[in-house]
């Protein structure tokens, strides 16, 4: 087993922190950015994507603050990976900061990096920030 690289990015986003929230943690939220369709059932979210689906439990959730998830397939390799979306408002320019944290094998790092970036592009066109 290859260990996985913790990685963090940041992102500035002209939003509310109720819009942004609701674009993490609700499967019509993460569908219209992060996956082509989302279901949830319990704790347990699967995420479409061209013909293949992953699934994550939802770790914890704090309103207007932050989403974590854990790869079903790493609960049961031991990993202890998990990926986070955080936000917060900056006090003084009151744009919305996310922060995005997440694990990846050494030799994906970079396309790991590259997918949210994409990911967190189509968020901002469809936010409009």
């Amino acid at each position: 087993m290859t260990e996985k690289v913790k990685f963090e990015l940041e992102y500035l986003l002209k939003t509310s922190p109720k819009v942004l929230e609701n674009m993490l943690c609700t499967p019509s939220g993460l569908s219209e950015w992060f996956a082509d369709d989302v279901n949830i059932k319990d704790d347990i979210f699967t995420f479409f994507w061209d013909g293949s689906e992953e699934k994550a439990r939802l770790l914890s959730k704090k309103p207007n603050s932050k989403a974590k998830f854990k790869w079903i397939e790493d609960e049961e390799d031991g990993n202890d990976c998990f990926f986070e979306m955080s936000f917060d408002v900056d006090p003084m320019t009151k744009v919305v900061v996310m922060t995005i944290t997440d694990f990846a094998e050494e030799d994906e790092l970079e396309e790991s990096q590259m997918l949210w970036e994409q990911q967190i592009g189509d968020l901002k066109r469809i936010l409009g920030a």
